[in-house]
């Protein structure tokens, strides 16, 4: 997920934003209609299936609340824009009323004085339910001062992701091996062996054309190394740490002995010709990642015309099975007119039952995010899934014990998420190719790289400290 942060004193972005957002902050266009209800102005972005379901949200949460609420002035953009919006608006102090805020982003966000606390609003609004939220997710957006995870709410999950790992049920049966059991996640070894049982020469000619994995390495590298209780970073995410720490040189070791040693992989040469990707679509790979964000695609028998499921990452001898959450929340902006009827808007989008069966696909189109409701994401929706309402993978049990980190596995939020950009992580997976064609050992490139991310990290810091001195001018 990129930034959501990019505070920059852009001139020119600052009278785009400032004619393209009527209605923010402090615009001229009044946070009161004539009869005294209130305007409320929205800035997030979306794809157009999730601008369509919203959209329809939106539109009943101002019919039903007619009385008191006028315009809702709902604006959709992409990512790359909406960056470069918010950073105008900052700039102008022309913020939207609500707005998206990434835990990477909410230090940022509190500290510049940009977004409101929520805590004592949801107190005296008896209707905002935030306890059967999942607990990792709303989490993400508490901060004390000083760190995340803790301290005053200041903003509601839009949606919450995870990483899980799919297999194509397919390929197994023809191979005559066993299902994974999602209830106990491969070690490093039976993976391996797995993938052995899984990697082809199927027409005969000498070359392999079938395999037990494929890796897109930054997405995939991850559950192998915090799997095995590996990390990147100190505590305080100012200094990196991989050399000389043995957890993450055996997870890489591992990783990379899948392709160079194992050859139960495509070569680097072979990706470079044909994607991790559409390998996995075309049936060629046992194993590949699989997002929350991906499985409407997936269960549409023209994309994957194979049975497939999930299961969990394999596990490292020092680790659980691990992998990356992701989400995105709803702020309020500090300079926000109404901030009681955004604050209940944004839980209608976050909190509301009836929002989160539209969303989650329970009303009968497709599914664009697991329900943000924890009794109703294991209860109704699951039933649902169960009886083929809604288009999941039996296995959805994986996603949700990633999630909640529960039944041994672990959910996390990745080290890129408390710094200020990752451009030092992916200085470390641009070179793995290195690696993984045979031309370095892991301990070579871990001691080569590692300087190199620090002066990433360095820069990171230093453009952290600038622009916040800069925004608080």
């Amino acid at each position: 997920m990129k930034k959501l942060t990019r505070i920059v004193s852009t001139m020119l972005a600052a009278t785009l934003v400032a004619s393209s957002m009527a209605g923010c902050g402090n615009s001229s266009s009044g946070a009161k209609t004539a009869d005294g209800k209130a305007n409320i102005n929205i800035l997030v972005y979306m794809q157009d299936h999730e601008k369509a379901v919203y959209k329809k949200l939106i539109e009943q949460y101002k019919k039903d609340h007619a009385d008191k609420v006028g315009n809702i002035n709902f604006q959709v953009t992409t990512q790359d824009e909406y960056n470069t919006k918010m950073t105008a608006a900052m700039t102008s102090k022309k913020l939207p009323d609500i707005f998206y805020v990434g835990p990477d982003s909410v230090r940022s966000y509190v500290d510049n004085g940009y977004v409101m606390p929520l805590d004592d609003m949801i107190a005296k609004n008896s209707s905002i339910k935030t306890g059967d939220l999942w607990p990792t997710i709303i989490k993400a957006y508490r901060y004390d001062g000083t760190k995340t995870g803790s301290g005053k709410l200041y903003a509601l999950p839009k949606d919450l992701s995870t990483f899980a790992y799919a297999y194509n049920k397919d390929m197994f049966d023809k191979a005559g091996v066993a299902y994974p059991d999602p209830n106990k996640p491969y070690t490093y070894s039976e993976f391996l062996d797995v993938c052995k049982k899984l990697t082809k020469d199927n027409n005969g000619d000498g070359k392999t054309d079938q395999w037990g994995a494929s890796f897109a390495d930054a997405f995939m590298l991850n559950p192998f190394i915090y799997g095995n209780n590996g990390h990147y970073l100190n505590s305080d995410y100012s200094k990196v740490e991989i050399d000389g720490q043995k957890a993450f040189t055996d997870a890489l070791q591992f990783y990379c002995d899948l392709t160079t040693k194992y050859k139960v992989t495509p070569t680097v040469k072979e990706d470079s010709a044909v994607g991790p990707y559409q390998r996995w679509l075309a049936g060629q790979v046992g194993f590949y990642g699989c997002g929350t964000w991906d499985v409407g695609a997936f269960m549409d028998k023209k994309t994957l015309p194979f049975k497939w499921d999930l299961c969990g990452w394999p596990v490292g001898d020092s680790g659980k099975t691990t992998t990356w959450l992701g989400t995105v929340g709803y702020a309020v902006s500090k300079t926000c007119q109404n901030p009681d009827v955004a604050l209940d808007l944004i839980s209608y989008l976050s909190t509301n039952l009836d929002g989160q069966k539209e969303v989650s696909g329970a009303t009968g189109q497709e599914s664009i995010q697991l329900p943000n409701i924890m009794s109703y994401a294991k209860g109704d929706f699951k039933k649902a899934v169960s009886a083929g309402t809604v288009k999941y993978p039996s296995n959805i049990d994986v996603m949700f014990n990633y999630i909640g980190s529960e039944n041994n596995y672990n959910g996390i939020f990745t080290e890129t998420t408390y710094t200020y950009n990752a451009d030092w992580f992916n200085t470390f997976t641009t070179g793995l190719t290195d690696v993984k064609s045979g031309k370095k050992t892991v301990t070579q490139y871990i001691k080569e790289i590692q300087p190199k991310m620090q002066q990433d990290l360095n820069k990171a810091i230093a453009l952290q400290n600038k622009n916040k001195k800069t925004s608080s001018k």
